[in-house]
């Protein structure tokens, strides 16, 4: 596996995996490499001849007071699960080699699918998320990209300018990965402390029981997230920031639910912030 760290390195890979002929992966992560990345990876290994990763914990999608700083660096063992998995190549720049001095240019995505869940609860969020993403891309030269459904609605943002841009590319949504205990899986686990993490199975376990009941004929939006704030608010460690109920993927308000929807939440256990949601097929019966 290659570690490119240059902008100059990772286009002449890219170059030559074109010049060869081959479809090219890519999945860019922040790092700190759970099972959750590694099905992205594993996608990209499925659907590409060449799988380029990027290790890069972007700087301009966090806002003023979240973990930047903190956020989880170990680089030789994400190395390690790449080899394993195989990734070809993994871009891995200073934060110097992407935004270097007098930079200026940013991707801004405006409109109803910016302003509502985590696009409302951290401005500037889906900027710095839409910048860094069409660099990778242009920087890869990616046919197909590879993104997770925990972030739905990133993914629905990197869908709508990759379109509006004309990007050559196409984005692909792997599901979500689960723990046992039915957690996301997420970098930002390594936050919480043994009873925090047992606190945070109520995220997966009120979207569940919201999913049986859209399952057994509740098709009230406002009804559905109230089971999952109910049970949610039943746990002293957890305080929401949001419940909300959308339809998928035009991330439309519904007071029934009569397409796919997405029901998405983003709770604090203590102080670490998480998000997770379920996607809730075909309204109608």
């Amino acid at each position: 596996m290659k570690v490119l760290r240059t902008v100059q390195e990772i286009r002449d890979f890219a170059g030559e995996q074109k010049k060869a002929g081959k479809r090219i992966g890519l999945v860019p992560t922040m790092g700190a490499l759970h099972e959750g990345h590694l099905s992205l990876m594993r996608a990209a290994r499925e659907k590409c001849d060449v799988v380029i990763a990027s290790v890069f914990v972007n700087p301009t999608q966090f806002g003023p007071n979240e973990d930047y700083d903190a956020y989880p660096r170990r680089f030789e063992e994400d190395c390690r699960l790449l080899e394993g998995i195989p990734v070809d190549a993994v871009f891995h720049p200073e934060p110097s080699e992407m935004y270097p001095e007098g930079y200026c240019t940013y991707v801004q995505v405006d409109g109803d699918i910016t302003n509502k869940l985590c696009g409302a609860q951290r401005p500037g969020h889906f900027r710095g998320v839409a910048t860094v993403v069409t660099k990778l891309i242009n920087l890869s030269r990616a046919d197909e990209a590879f993104f997770g459904q925990k972030d739905a609605q990133q993914v629905v943002v990197i869908r709508r300018f990759v379109e509006d841009l004309n990007l050559n590319v196409h984005i692909n949504m792997v599901p979500i990965v689960r723990e046992e205990s039915g957690l996301a899986r997420s970098s930002r686990n390594t936050y919480l402390s043994p009873e925090e993490k047992e606190a945070a199975c109520v995220l997966s376990r009120s979207l569940q029981n919201a999913k049986k009941a859209f399952e057994g004929g509740e098709r009230d939006a406002e009804a559905l997230k109230g089971l999952v704030a109910k049970e949610i608010q039943g746990e002293p460690l957890a305080s929401i920031d949001y419940v909300e109920l959308f339809s998928f993927p035009a991330l439309h308000p519904m007071e029934k639910v009569t397409e796919d929807a997405l029901l998405a939440i983003a709770v604090k256990i203590g102080k670490t912030r998480l998000i997770d949601n379920v996607i809730l097929e075909g309204g109608r019966g």
